[in-house]
């Protein structure tokens, strides 16, 4: 029977089975986003496809990502800043009131070079008559603007206004330029505030220059003349301060209307936009892409639609200079009959039904928030989104903190819905195992829901995970049940299981019932007896064989029989009476399924009262789930396994498994309130089998000090400064150093400043116990290519 984990129904009730591959029929009116691509995005799906996405480091939010400008600050940049502004504008002051005296060797050369000789009176630089008077005025309007040139290069002007204006947020960039703008004014126009002051040569000189050219001294007669030179006068001089403050992005962000998120970087101009499908083009598949474009365009596809298209299309056509023939006309006609709809998952979904976080299906990023703006963090990501996808997950998340930290709001949450918008798309599938009750998205945001010991449950668990061998049930079976009983030997327990799997599945063609297995583990005589008379016949010799090892090796002092027949009573519970049965009519949910489908999937293990029970499952499905991922070649998706608390849960052989999982396409993310809920041997080992390790605000010294060994560390470059004392040998220069010692009340020295490189922890058990703030959180990353991101402090709320 063809059960692909489905069996059945339950109550006379039939249960939609797990999605099956199939074509869909085209909705009639297909949902809209339920909010934007990003909740920082565009208003249209249009705009949001054509975002540029540049590569970017780990973790770091692509959508719209623009690479920070390199750092030019460094230490005591602010105050070298400072003295090069003063000094260079105490130079200028001093060279135009020389200037203004005429106390400059050759000062009015040029202009005599320049000007007609009729101008001015022989031998003299005195002006006959109004053009020689234009002139000057003109000339000492562009030996200002010179100077102004000259002292902001020389004082590195515009590296200080970008350092102490620029850099600031608004509004207080707009209202800092906005004084010195103000300020400016006031000297250029100072008659306006009826002020007795000489104004700069601004306005002047550009009376005198159309003076000049115009060649007319009646040229001011006009008033609609002299308006329009204040006001290009006026606009002049406020141009510069409105560039520096950014006032038409403070203007736009007063009105609502600003986009909250960096600037996107422009595509270049020969670049057709993404609305177009250029890569269908660029294949010659005109038709296809005008057919998309007109459903993107007309408000007809979603952004999980744009991920899906593109996700068939790079299967179709792996290498587009070269498609395959078949898989291209396939392509093609599907998207000719169900358009945006193509390819829509079994289920009928094409959105979720809410979103708590913002997503980019294009490229399966979830944004879990920001790069704090911290000394600690690198100047290049401080301030950039972070983000997590399948290329970081692939080598499995690692979560510390305690209860309320925010592990599962705001890690565990997103990456369930990131992870069910992908299987939407048909990248992923997804298991989710949590409490009952926990906050991990809406029933209908999962095709499949199990609530074992819940008996409107619809769903159940198949315990040997839809296997045909007996031997692998065995093996993930007793890691589930005994893994974490040092006292018994997981490979005997798995050999004891296999003795009674094997006989059992060949008489009846199912594996046993808990009940049923418990009895044969227990020894009970009428069970055992039973099942070697069934095996009489000749064809079932190799497995009689078995059962009689079964039955000399029961009740001997290292039989694992007991210890295993003990967990197995924690699932033989009336709570449990109508689940974990092959042969029942129950509708149990197969591991097994996720390698052949993008499902998503919620495990809702009951807590109270049966707390034990709940971490045998999880044991459970973690070892189903390393087992049943292990052929790649058969499950082309990502496939991710969340255990929202994996305490008392992981064993040797489970965290051996995990460092495994990078190469199959597969990651777990795994949630702790403290790493003592991992047995001392294996917390090391755990560490070094995740790729990703998150540190949330909380932790203790303990937790913080595996945090660090993992992270290891690295050289930083430090200064010591010591004070020597300055002794004196004149006495003048005594008396002067008593005296600054009587007015200070410390004794004159001098600093000797040492530069060194020394080797210390990225962060220390101190600091992550300490010195993160609440929503907080020390994330570092690696991907399955080899990336990696060092430990960054983000932003939970950002």
């Amino acid at each position: 029977m063809d059960t692909e984990g489905t069996h059945g129904a339950r109550d006379g009730q039939r249960a939609a089975p797990v999605p099956r591959p199939a074509t869909p029929t085209a909705p009639a009116a297909p949902p809209m986003p339920r909010q934007p691509p990003g909740a920082e995005g565009p208003a249209s799906v249009a705009d949001w496809l054509a975002t540029p996405r540049p590569e970017a480091a780990p973790g770091i939010w692509r959508y719209g990502y623009r690479p920070p400008e390199p750092e030019a600050e460094t230490e005591g940049a602010g105050r070298r800043l400072v003295v090069g502004m003063v000094i260079s504008a105490v130079l200028g002051l001093l060279f135009w009131s020389l200037w203004r005296q005429g106390n400059i060797p050759y000062q009015w050369a040029l202009l005599k070079l320049f000007t007609p000789g009729d101008w001015w009176w022989a031998g003299s630089t005195q002006p006959k008559g109004l053009e020689g008077i234009d002139a000057r005025i003109v000339y000492d309007g562009v030996v200002f603007g010179a100077l102004v040139y000259t002292v902001g290069r020389l004082g590195a002007w515009p590296d200080a206004i970008r350092h102490f204006v620029v850099r600031r947020p608004q509004p207080a960039r707009a209202v800092l330029a906005s004084v010195a703008a103000v300020g400016a004014l006031i000297f250029v126009w100072p008659s306006a505030l009826g002020l007795d002051t000489r104004p700069l040569p601004v306005a002047d000189p550009v009376f005198s220059l159309v003076a000049l050219v115009t060649g007319d001294p009646d040229v001011f007669a006009s008033p609609a003349v002299i308006d329009t030179l204040y006001v290009l006068i006026t606009l002049a001089v406020l141009w510069p301060f409105a560039r520096i403050g950014g006032w038409w992005q403070a203007v736009r962000e007063a009105r609502g209307a600003t986009v909250r998120r960096p600037a996107t970087p422009p595509r270049p101009a020969d670049a057709p936009p993404r609305a177009h499908w250029p890569e269908l083009r660029a294949a010659g598949q005109d038709k296809a892409a005008d057919l998309l474009s007109a459903e993107l365009l007309s408000g007809r596809m979603t952004d999980v639609d744009c991920a899906r298209v593109a996700h068939a299309w790079r299967t179709a056509a792996p290498d587009p200079a070269a498609p395959h023939p078949t898989a291209l006309a396939t392509f093609v006609d599907t998207v000719a009959r169900h358009g945006a709809a193509a390819w829509t998952h079994p289920s009928g979904q094409r959105d979720l039904p809410t979103r708590t976080a913002v997503h980019d299906p294009l490229v399966g990023q979830v944004r879990i928030g920001r790069f704090a703006r911290d000394d600690r963090n690198p100047y290049a990501v401080r301030g950039a989104g972070a983000a997590l996808d399948p290329a970081v997950l692939g080598t499995s998340l690692l979560a510390v903190g305690p209860s309320g930290a925010g592990k599962t709001g705001r890690l565990m949450r997103p990456v369930a819905e990131s992870l069910a918008l992908g299987a939407l798309a048909g990248q992923c599938a997804v298991v989710v195992v949590c409490a009952a009750g926990t906050a991990l998205g809406a029933d209908d945001t999962y095709d499949v829901v199990v609530r074992p010991g819940d008996p409107a449950s619809v769903h159940d668990i198949d315990l040997y995970a839809d296997c045909a061998d007996a031997d692998e049930a065995a093996a993930f079976l007793a890691e589930g049940l005994v893994g974490d009983l040092e006292a018994v030997d997981t490979r005997r327990a798995a050999t004891t299981l296999a003795q009674l799997l094997g006989p059992y599945h060949a008489l009846h063609g199912r594996f046993p019932s808990v009940p049923v297995l418990r009895e044969l583990l227990e020894g009970d005589p009428a069970g055992l007896t039973a099942l070697q008379s069934g095996l009489a016949a000749g064809e079932h010799t190799a497995m009689r064989r078995e059962l009689d090892a079964r039955m000399r090796q029961s009740g001997s002092p290292n039989d694992p029989g007991p210890a295993l027949a003990d967990r197995l009573a924690l699932l033989d519970r009336p709570a449990f009476a109508d689940f974990f049965d092959p042969g029942g009519d129950g509708h149990p949910f197969s591991m097994r399924a996720v390698v052949h489908h993008p499902l998503r999937v919620r495990v809702d293990l009951p807590e109270h009262g049966h707390e034990e029970a709940s971490r045998l499952l999880a044991r459970l499905l973690l070892a189903q789930f390393t087992y049943v991922v292990r052929n790649r070649a058969r499950r082309p998706h990502f496939a991710c396994l969340i255990l929202d608390d994996a305490s008392r849960t992981l064993t040797a052989e489970s965290v051996r498994a995990i460092q495994r999982l990078r190469s199959l396409n597969a990651g777990v993310v795994l949630g702790l309130r403290t790493i003592g809920e991992v047995p001392e041997s294996l917390q090391g080992p755990l560490y070094a089998a995740v790729g990703c390790r998150m540190a949330f605000s909380g932790v203790t010294t303990w937790d913080g000090r595996r945090f660090t060994e993992a992270w290891g560390t690295e050289w930083i470059e430090t200064k010591e400064v010591a004070q020597h004392t300055v002794f004196a040998d004149q006495p003048v220069t005594r008396a002067l150093h008593s005296l600054r010692k009587l007015v200070t009340g410390k004794a004159v020295t001098t600093d000797a400043v040492t530069v060194r490189k020394v080797e210390r922890e990225r962060w220390s058990a101190s600091d992550l116990a300490h010195s993160l703030p609440p929503g907080h959180a020390v994330l570092s990353l690696a991907t399955v290519a080899g990336g990696h991101a060092p430990p960054l402090l983000v932003d939970l709320r950002g």
